[in-house]
């Protein structure tokens, strides 16, 4: 079996076709979903993030850029246009996010606010279930803290 390709310890690079940790789902969500959906859903986590007592905090005041960030890195990421990695450089989601302090208890929280927005941005089955695995799996790869 071919293994998922490792970009300088980062999340493992999605690959067509392989399976495991890091492999790109078996289906294009973007071509299923379109490129809104990844609006709706980043909208949607921000909003939640903006009423996390808990997670608030980590975040920026203003949300517009990180809902631009993780618009245009779930798009690129789903199968859709590479804009995030053209703007911002290879995503690098352990380096990224190394200044934020990320326990299990932020992992859960994290988890929990997605799990909402993808409900809100109402993401049908088994798109979102295929989504979820995927942002289960990173927000433990982010754990950067005991605790």
């Amino acid at each position: 079996m071919n293994e998922p390709q490792k970009s300088g310890g980062d999340v493992p690079l999605p690959i067509g076709g392989v399976t495991g940790p890091g492999a790109a789902p078996q289906v294009d969500l973007h071509a299923v979903l379109g490129s809104e959906a990844f609006w709706r859903i980043a909208r949607a986590f921000y909003a939640r993030i903006d009423r996390d007592a808990f997670l608030r905090p980590m975040f920026p005041e203003d949300l517009e850029e990180p809902i631009r960030n993780q618009a245009e890195f779930l798009i690129q990421y789903f199968g859709g246009p590479q804009d995030y990695s053209a703007r911002k450089g290879h995503p690098r989601l352990r380096m990224r996010h190394m200044n934020f302090a990320i326990d299990v208890a932020a992992r859960h929280a994290w988890v929990a606010c997605m799990r909402g927005a993808l409900e809100d941005a109402a993401i049908p089955e088994p798109h979102r279930s295929a989504m979820m695995a995927y942002f289960e799996r990173t927000a433990t790869f982010l754990i950067n803290r005991e605790g």
